[in-house]
């Protein structure tokens, strides 16, 4: 705070025995934007110097400090301030006039002041638009009481945003990502594969999520959420044609599209209709099973179920066992004394499954299996619980989650795999196919009974995918043909070397589709460049066809690869892509080829999702640009922590 005696006003009178005093240089930075002057006698005020705005300074010897002064300029409530912003808020704050280049000497200790920051509604509606996005805030939101105080208080000058324009910048953020979306499409090599995830809602509305999986210039699969579109009429023999022509002319993926797997029940004519849009459109190749109807997810969510509804008596009164032990802090601690009694050696915990989720039911039947000696004497120690299950309730129990526990571990891999091979889950039908025929033979006529209804959908499951599932296999040099044979014979016996025959002449006609690609969509799509000699390609390809054809036999013809555990079969198509040209083309494709249309974390649901109520009241494309953005925006989050965590790791190591 300044003295009186620096704020003596040098324009009053002294008597002439009176010696000036000498007044010392005003420290304070709040001086480059004040200036002081005399309102009237004995009274100054500071007045600001870019909208000369006054505040009190001195009254006679009292002096008002300048506290409120740097409130002023601080808190950007200077109209002259704010209205001198850059337009992207980027810049630090412009005044209208020059401050002093020299910094006068500190007289205290006291901290540099920090950056004036102007104030721009453009940019804060922008970020709001980006948070209502990221965390799947309601829109409403911005017309909340609690919203719009809580930002008053921030910035007094923002001016308040209705619903319709925020709906307008969460559609414009979206336009925006989508823009960056299809430029890095743009140099993808090879095709892409869409899957097709059918949500429902309570207005009988469909909504279908279409995202494309394919492999980069670098090798490493990928996945991209293109569309959520809205489908009035979703069991209506147009309505998977529809969106998938929408997606594809959408995109600009015409002649891009390799295959479509989808997890709605569809009829024959339905995925006739999607065909047309595939670009291997003969029928004869692959018997047309490009179009893929049942994905993994489904497959093995189906089975459970039918698992969990023979066993739902017994399921009842697992669960009836165990809410009586987690729903009571004592029945609970009488349960744990008498487990260590009893010295259980389980580690397991007891939990209350989610009925919608059947992994769920799968732990809590594995847990209560391996407690049923404590559950059995629970009676004795517990007079509240009346009904322990039977020796029969707990060998059907041991029964139920032998079938669950291979359905689970080869779901499991869904989640655990950002884009499962169909190489992985040949191997998991394949053994479930067999699991089950030896469970058939036995004699337990209940355990034979769970396993002939499971049986029967694995056989559709195998019919409608196997030959797509043993062409991954084929394309991959620890296989090759040899594990198709060696599995065909154990599942078709007689038939094996049909069906193996069906698997050869696919992979042969496939590759023949691929000799005749025009050479615009040969190795030089990948990075090479024109070099004026395509009538010379031309010339190659009709001399020469014949031996290029032999490309994949002198493939299958090498030996098979060691099976290491950690063998990366995309880097190995990598490395031999000039030494097989055309037929690593055919790999990638069929390599990326996924087997599952559920997201990662819904792998486990019994039904398919449902859109909540507040998204089905929005307009459809409002819906697309809020689900599509926010993955997009998460996934640039993900990848910007990553390169950040990369960088830091790279600079500690050096």
């Amino acid at each position: 705070m300044e003295t009186a005696l620096e704020v003596y006003n040098d324009t009053e009178t002294r008597s002439p025995e009176t010696q000036p005093i000498k007044r010392r240089k005003k420290k304070s930075m709040v001086w480059e934007h004040f200036t002081i002057e005399a309102v009237e006698p004995n009274c100054r005020r500071a007045f600001c110097k870019g909208c000369n705005q006054s505040f009190a300074y001195s009254n006679g010897n009292k002096v008002a400090g300048t506290s409120h002064l740097k409130r002023h300029i601080a808190k950007g409530t200077c109209p002259a301030l704010i209205h001198t912003q850059d337009n992207d808020n980027n810049q630090l704050m412009t005044t209208p006039y020059t401050p002093k280049n020299d910094t006068p000497r500190r007289r205290y200790r006291t901290q540099t002041p920090s950056p004036f920051v102007a104030f721009n509604q453009d940019k804060c509606r922008q970020e709001i638009a980006k948070m209502i996005i990221m965390h799947d805030y309601p829109l409403h939101m911005v017309q909340h009481p609690g919203f719009i105080s809580f930002v008053q208080s921030i910035q007094p000058h923002f001016d308040a945003v209705s619903f319709n324009n925020v709906q307008g910048d969460c559609v414009a953020t979206y336009l925006a990502e989508k823009q960056n979306v299809m430029k890095s499409l743009e140099g993808i090599p090879g095709r892409f594969c869409l899957t097709l995830d059918f949500w429902t809602s309570k207005l009988t509305l469909g909504y279908v999520f279409i995202t494309a999986h394919f492999i980069d210039s670098d090798w490493k699969i990928q996945k991209k959420l293109l569309n959520v579109m809205m489908e009035s009429y979703p069991e209506a023999d147009e309505a998977l044609s529809l969106v998938v022509a929408n997606c594809v002319s959408e995109w600009g993926l015409e002649g891009k599209l390799f295959s479509v797997t989808f997890n709605h029940p569809a009829s024959n004519s339905a995925v006739e209709n999607i065909r047309p849009q595939l670009c291997i459109k003969n029928p004869g190749i692959l018997d047309g099973q490009l179009v893929i109807g049942n994905c993994v997810a489904r497959t093995f969510s189906s089975l459970a179920k039918d698992v969990l509804e023979k066993g739902k008596d017994v399921i009842k009164n697992i669960r009836d066992s165990v809410k009586h032990v987690k729903t009571s802090e004592s029945h609970e601690e009488r349960f744990i004394e008498l487990k260590e009694q009893l010295q259980v050696p389980s580690e397991k915990v007891l939990s209350l499954d989610d009925q919608t989720q059947w992994n769920t039911t799968y732990k809590m039947l594995v847990a209560a299996s391996e407690l049923k000696e404590v559950f059995s004497c629970l009676d004795t120690a517990d007079p509240d619980y009346k009904k322990p299950p039977s020796a029969e309730d707990w060998r059907h129990v041991e029964a139920l989650c032998t079938f669950l526990k291979p359905l689970f571990e080869a779901a499991s891999t869904l989640q655990s795999t950002g884009n499962p091979s169909a190489v992985t889950f040949f191997h998991e039908v394949w053994k479930t196919q067999s699991d089950l025929s030896r469970a058939i033979a036995g004699e337990d006529p209940y355990v034979a009974g769970i396993a002939k209804t499971m049986k029967e959908k694995v056989d559709k499951y195998w019919r409608d995918c196997s030959l797509v599932l043993a062409m991954a296999v084929v394309m991959d040099p620890r296989f090759k043909m040899k594990l198709v044979e060696f599995s065909f014979s154990k599942i078709f016996g007689e038939d094996a070397g049909k069906n193996i025959k069906t698997v050869d002449d696919g992979i042969h006609e496939l590759f023949s589709e691929y000799m005749a690609l025009p050479s615009p969509l040969k190795p030089t799509s990948e990075g090479g460049k024109a070099d004026g000699l395509s009538d010379f390609d031309t010339y190659i390809m009709e001399t020469t066809g014949q031996n290029l054809k032999s490309e994949l036999d002198q493939y299958l013809d090498e030996t098979l690869l060691p099976r290491v555990q950690e063998f990366d079969v995309l880097d190995w198509w990598k490395q031999n892509k000039l030494k097989y040209p055309t037929l690593s083309k055919m790999a990638r494709d069929i390599l990326s080829i996924p087997v599952s249309a559920a997201a990662f974390d819904y792998v486990f649901d019994m039904e398919p999702r449902e859109m909540d109520e507040y998204k089905t009241s929005l307009r459809p494309e409002t819906v697309e640009a809020l689900i599509c953005a926010r993955e997009w925006l998460l996934e640039n989050a993900s990848s910007s922590a990553a390169a950040q965590m990369a960088s830091a790791i790279i600079k500690s190591e050096a």
